[in-house]
């Protein structure tokens, strides 16, 4: 006769519910007054004020908790993240609110949830029968996404050797050098005047120039970040750092999803959740509820997203019609990615590279977010809110390129304005050159 067994995560609840009532780490305490939901900090360790014995304790502690850290380990505060993130994601016990979650601010923060028992379901008992055929059907699952993981690649590698990488080495290539900023000093000190002994202003700009290390974020060339969007409501984020992801709806199953793939052949995954329960509070959004539902297992094999020196392309495995706008669509018109044929064109860096230039002379930012709408054509400026399932897209390198432009165009204007206030119509600067200060977390 077949049995079922719960795994049990009572050790990991008690023991967050402990360190809550400790106050002993930074940032992590109870979010409402009936401690059923808790604040855990959430500042990513490749920020410049990172403080990795305070924004990285609780995580550490779970690590030596569990016997995972060793007196000679260095410090990995990432490692020690991402081995609670999991547990608390795998756990019955624990719900991630991500309404209450503030990941935006300065010292932003995750909110979890103390699931009841009687909300964690209960695991029914099936015959052997009914475990061999679901067993059987994943296996093909698996089977029929790697050779589409692979025939991605091919596609991905095709795309590569026949067009030309449009984008310069220098512009594109991330560098492993110091990242160079500029700190400014004004000063204005009166300097006698050859015309008829009167003293004039002559305005002094101090500089100093500090060569400053680059994060780990600034040097990833190919990178996503992802939100996922149920009616205008966020619902996911997550940040890829890879060539490829795979956005996708996982249908309900008894048996747990199989590991990632370790033979190159895999995708990072981003899977589809399903609405979440306070949505269903809301009793106008029930019928909308319902038409979801019945859309997200059409996107169980979702879409495919590739980064390669051309740009970024995307390619459709699911049954579910998808449509896309991205800064370089040419028609007002829904754009449709078909499920036959080559991949799609969504970003192209010979566009974003053409222009960027254009922004520095003076000319517009560019754009860099792409919006997918999964099983709804999508017209430009139509609400987005409005639509069952919307994922945004943007890239991180592109991002910071243009950030690197702005402060330039600003630093251009600062100087400007301060020529225009010299009587003379110049600006003296003084230049120091600092070393830079590396710090080893």
């Amino acid at each position: 006769m077949a049995s079922g067994r719960i795994r049990s995560t009572r050790r990991l609840r008690s023991w967050i519910v402990e360190q809550v009532n400790s106050g002993m780490y930074h940032g992590l305490e109870w979010d409402n007054p009936e401690k059923t939901m808790f604040r855990i900090p959430w500042k990513h360790a490749g920020k410049q004020d990172f403080r990795s014995e305070e924004d990285a304790a609780i995580f550490k502690a779970w690590a030596a908790f569990k016997g995972k850290l060793s007196e000679n380990e260095s410090s990995d505060p990432a490692s020690w993240k991402t081995r609670l993130r999991c547990a608390l994601n795998k756990s019955l016990e624990f719900s991630e609110v991500t309404e209450r979650s503030q990941l935006d601010i300065s010292e932003p923060y995750k909110v979890y949830r103390l699931v009841p028992l009687e909300e964690q379901g209960v695991m029914k008992v099936k015959t052997e029968e009914v475990r061999r055929a679901v067993r059987s059907t994943r296996r093909k699952r698996r089977n029929s996404e790697r050779d589409e993981d692979v025939a991605c690649r091919k596609i991905k590698d095709e795309v590569t050797a026949t067009e030309p990488i449009s984008m310069s080495a220098q512009e594109m290539v991330p560098s492993t050098e110091n990242k160079i900023t500029l700190q400014a000093e004004v000063e204005t000190t009166a300097l006698k005047s050859d015309n008829n002994g009167q003293d004039g202003d002559n305005i002094q700009l101090n500089l100093t120039i500090e060569a400053v290390p680059l994060s780990i974020e600034n040097r990833v060339m190919h990178s996503f970040h992802v939100s996922v969007h149920y009616i205008g409501q966020e619902v996911l984020r997550r940040e890829i750092i890879s060539n490829d992801v795979r956005i996708a709806y996982l249908p309900p199953s008894p048996i747990p999803p199989s590991p990632p793939s370790l033979n190159g052949t895999g995708f990072s995954r981003i899977p589809l959740p399903d609405p979440p329960s306070d949505m269903d509070s809301i009793p106008s959004l029930a019928p909308r509820l319902q038409a979801l539902s019945k859309l997200l297992p059409f996107m169980e094999r979702g879409v495919v997203l590739t980064s390669t020196g051309v740009g970024i392309y995307a390619k459709r495995f699911c049954q579910g019609r998808v449509f896309w706008r991205g800064p370089h669509t040419t028609t007002t018109e829904p754009c449709k990615m078909e499920r036959a044929g080559e991949p799609t064109l969504l970003f192209s860096k010979e566009r974003f590279r053409q222009e960027l230039d254009s922004f520095r002379s003076g000319g517009n930012p560019p754009q860099s977010e792409i919006t997918l709408c999964f099983g709804e054509e999508l017209f430009d400026g139509e609400d987005l809110s409005e639509k069952h399932i919307i994922i945004k897209i943007s890239l991180p390198w592109a991002e910071l390129q243009i950030q690197e432009v702005q402060t330039f165009r600003d630093s251009i204007a600062i100087l400007r304005s301060l020529a225009s206030q010299s009587p003379s119509g110049e600006v003296t600067l003084n230049f120091e050159v600092s070393e830079p200060v590396i710090t080893i977390p």
